[in-house]
């Protein structure tokens, strides 16, 4: 259109001068523009090729957090294991000394017995030889101790026969307490390897973030760049065509509703952990001891049980009337899907924190995430 405006009508010698060095820096814009196109087609399929990267890496991580979950599971386990075994054995001690109490009293008796008979015995025979008219009496007494003698050694067997079955019994449950001590040290082991694992998978995924958040920021200024150069060539097609582009209106931003207030929750609900506390997203982190109990901070049923991309292992509750609570980076996930559960009731275990990450505490509302600590209790 403008070069058959130019043909039918000439221009004068400044304009078509001004016209000519217009075009020349139009056309040198967008061999610039695009080799920027190009540069930014080329990063973002590195960028592609990094997500994908980062989703193989995060899906390692899934399976490297389960397996962790499993084994500590595992070792919790063992434990539970190996404190029954250790009250089996506090009980039968208490059994074994009762019967040795009772051992030795029919011991201490039966020797009495004895010395009594003894006594008895030389009596009757001095008795004899003076030619005593009671020695039927005598005869009858050590008739009655060797009768007494041998109940006595009758209930000392059973004693020490309940003592051997009692000694059998310990011995087995020593050994099957010795094979969970094993037990327990390969799950620690074990563990602990994974943990390493997970720990080394997490520096990949993290260096697979940085390099995907620089891509996008690259991407970014060379978009900013490619803004930059679409306004300039406007702005020389403006000066050819002589017209003026009009500049579009800036769209306004729908507001959002606030959240309804639940007076008798808010500044009342417990604190899912214990460590140092900061804010995270829409959320805050606690650095809490690897292995700590994660609680529930109100009664609901759990709604979701597994691993979520950024949040690692994650356990989420529904508490009703639109009110959500959600618990991330776990170790061990001791509730599942449809399980119902009351404030203050284990739900998980913590991971390992590594630098300022912990244990991820989240309330929602209707969806949208709420200030968790203006709804959790003063901490003591």
């Amino acid at each position: 259109m403008t070069l058959a405006l130019a043909a039918a009508a000439p221009f004068p010698p400044a304009f078509a001068a001004q016209d000519v060095k217009a075009r020349s820096e139009q056309d040198d814009a967008r061999q610039k523009l695009d080799g920027v196109r190009k540069e930014i087609e080329g990063l973002t399929k590195a960028q592609r090729d990094t997500a994908n990267s980062r989703d193989t890496a995060n899906a390692a991580l899934a399976r490297q957090a389960e397996q962790v979950s499993t084994a500590a599971k595992a070792v919790r386990e063992t434990d539970t294991e190996l404190e029954a075994r250790k009250r089996d054995l506090a009980q039968l001690n208490e059994q074994r000394a009762g019967m040795q109490a009772g051992l030795d009293q029919q011991k201490g008796a039966l020797s009495d017995l004895l010395r009594a008979t003894y006594t008895l015995g030389r009596g009757s025979d001095l008795q004899i030889l003076l030619g005593d008219e009671n020695v039927n009496r005598i005869s009858r007494a050590l008739a009655y101790s060797r009768y007494f003698q041998e109940n006595r050694v009758e209930r000392i067997r059973g004693l020490l026969a309940d003592l051997s079955r009692l000694q059998e019994v310990e011995t087995a449950i020593t050994a099957e307490q010795e094979k969970l001590e094993a037990t327990r040290a390969e799950r620690e082991k074990r563990t602990g390897e994974l943990e390493k694992q997970r720990s080394e998978q997490q520096k990949l995924v993290a260096e697979a973030d940085s390099k995907y958040k620089d891509q996008a920021q690259r991407i970014a200024a060379l978009k900013q760049n490619e803004q930059d150069m679409n306004a300039l060539v406007a702005k020389l097609q403006k000066v050819i065509d002589e017209a003026a582009k009009a500049a579009e209106p800036a769209p306004v931003p729908k507001g959002t509703a606030p959240s309804a207030p639940l007076g008798n929750l808010r500044g009342n609900l417990p604190w899912p952990t214990n460590g140092p506390v900061h804010a995270y997203g829409s959320g805050v982190i606690i650095v809490a001891a690897r292995g700590s109990e994660v609680k529930a901070v109100a009664r609901g049923r759990v709604v979701f049980a597994n691993f979520l991309r950024g949040y690692g292992m994650m356990i989420i509750v529904n508490h009703g009337n639109g009110f959500m609570s959600m618990y991330g980076n776990n170790e061990t996930l001791l509730r599942g899907v449809g399980d119902m559960v009351e404030a203050g009731e284990t739900v998980g275990t913590a991971a390992a924190p590594a630098g300022d990450n912990g244990a991820y505490f989240e309330l929602r509302q209707g969806g949208k995430p709420i200030d968790a600590r203006g709804w959790l209790g003063k901490r003591h």
